[in-house]
């Protein structure tokens, strides 16, 4: 066996470098292989620290194992999460989503009380799962009642990350569908200025008014009223509908949905009114059974992001008041230009000005969390940008703590808590608004930012979301949820 040069910072070359780099290079080419076989032909998905690795190229899979140094102080290797995924490949699974991220981080720590071998590692991490019956024995059909920013990305990411194996996109619903607006309608599938170009094929069938993604056949559906349409005669059946117009809110107006073929429940994504449950997925979605409601809604961008935060620091603190203010980037509900707009400031031109406007933030999160009803007040600031924003908790707290505590525990929560698919560990403090577009999470802990007054009583966080992409993935987590298609997972 040939002795390899083991390679220092003190000792590198240029070239030693390079070639650990083409090294590690094809590596992660070879993990890509076999990432694409157990996610097609085994249904299960690997991910890093809950970055998507399905459809990404080498090197940023190589730049999330970077990554883990800034979150667990370590980089991990490429080489050993191509190890463990090969011996994943072996094991009889039901549909999962494993943390290769995780996984490799134990391989590290504890490869030598299973005598560095990967099989036996990955059996004992496995074996809740392992030989398990499927959680579900078919796919949901989907309908996107509606297709703008947060449509177009669901319909995207349902595709981008689909196999088919949970849920199923098939129609979209607008006012109007002739040839001209299924093209415009597929441009602008193709091309996003803020998340840039699909990555994938787009194309439009005209004679059976239908796009053609990757494979799935989305129709493309006019209707002025929602109970006009039949969708069984297209094939479509039980679906879960989400409805992403914010035209209805309360249960009597989503509930017309119902009365139409083929629709067994309703996602707002939106605050919903009245009775409907209002789901923080992560927090309080498994308080209502999905065979109990037909109705539902999915918050807010800024409730996503604040609750799951906020849960933590109320069970482990205890919050006796606070203040959220949110500096959100601006959306299409405001002007380009300065023109009438029914709601205070927001006619002024959105690009040009920041503008003071309300939130419901606070009294939606108490919805999630009923123990923080009356103690939070909150507003919010719409600024020029295009996407991302920032939610600043200012909270005082029941129990004494520390500024090392409070990034403890919310580093904890990111990495092995509760909300492992909600919060995100930033450790960076030269991170700006930009660099968390196309974040899956609901919100980012920027950890450098967190102040505690010297009584340690008062307490600041910053989270950073992207309030398209980390709300979208929000709604799919419910969507799944309700459909009842969630996977065995270990995070």
């Amino acid at each position: 066996m040939e002795n390899k040069k083991i390679i220092t910072r003190e000792s590198a070359t240029y070239e030693d470098t390079l070639n650990q780099w083409f090294d590690d290079e094809k590596a992660g080419n070879e993990f890509i292989d076999v990432l694409g076989k157990l996610f097609y032909d085994k249904s299960t998905e690997l991910i890093f620290f809950r970055n998507q690795l399905i459809d990404r190229s080498a090197s940023v899979i190589l730049n999330f194992h970077s990554y883990a140094l800034t979150v667990i102080g370590k980089k991990l290797k490429i080489q050993d999460s191509l190890i463990i995924s090969k011996a994943i490949l072996e094991l009889d699974l039901p549909h999962s989503k494993l943390d290769i991220g995780r996984l490799n981080q134990e391989w590290t720590e504890e490869k030598d009380k299973y005598g560095s071998d990967p099989r036996k590692f990955i059996t004992d991490k496995l074996k809740h799962i392992i030989g398990q019956p499927p959680k579900y024995d078919k796919p949901v059909d989907v309908i996107l009642y509606g297709h703008g920013r947060i449509g177009r990305l669901l319909l995207r990411e349902m595709i981008i990350q689909g196999n088919g194996s949970q849920v199923r996109p098939r129609a979209v619903v607008t006012r109007k569908v002739t040839a001209d607006d299924i093209a415009k309608r597929a441009s602008l599938m193709r091309h996003d200025s803020i998340h840039g170009p699909f990555r994938g094929n787009v194309l439009e069938d005209f004679d059976n008014n239908s796009i053609y993604m990757n494979g799935h056949i989305i129709k493309m559906l006019e209707a002025s009223a929602p109970e006009n349409i039949n969708y069984e005669e297209y094939g479509i059946q039980n679906a879960i509908l989400i409805d992403n117009t914010g035209v209805f809110r309360d249960k009597e107006g989503l509930s017309r949905h119902l009365q139409a073929k083929g629709v067994s429940k309703v996602v707002l994504t939106a605050p919903g009114k009245g009775d409907i449950p209002n789901i923080v997925y992560g927090v309080n979605h498994l308080e209502y059974d999905p065979d109990a409601f037909d109705v539902w809604s999915a918050a807010s961008c800024t409730t996503n992001a604040i609750v799951p935060a906020l849960s933590v620091i109320e069970h482990e603190l205890g919050i006796e008041k606070g203040h959220i203010e949110t500096i959100h980037s601006y959306t299409n509900d405001q002007n380009l230009l300065d023109n009438y707009h029914k709601k205070p400031r927001r006619g002024r031109a959105a690009p040009l000005n920041m503008v003071i406007t309300s939130t419901g933030a606070g009294s939606a999160a108490a919805k999630a969390i009923p123990s923080l009803a009356g103690k939070l007040t909150a507003n919010a600031v719409r600024v020029p940008t295009a996407n991302v924003s920032l939610a600043i908790l200012s909270l005082t707290v029941q129990r004494q703590t520390s500024r090392e505590s409070v990034i403890e525990m919310l580093r904890h929560a990111a990495l092995r808590g509760k909300y492992v698919e909600q919060i995100r560990f930033s450790a960076s403090n030269e991170s700006v608004s930009s660099d968390f577009i196309g974040d899956p999470v609901a919100g980012i802990f920027d950890s450098p930012s967190t102040q505690v007054s010297a009584d340690g009583k008062n307490i600041l966080i910053y989270l950073w979301y992207d309030n398209e992409f980390g709300y979208t993935m929000q709604v799919m987590r419910l969507a799944k949820h309700i459909a009842k298609v969630k996977r065995y997972t270990y995070y």
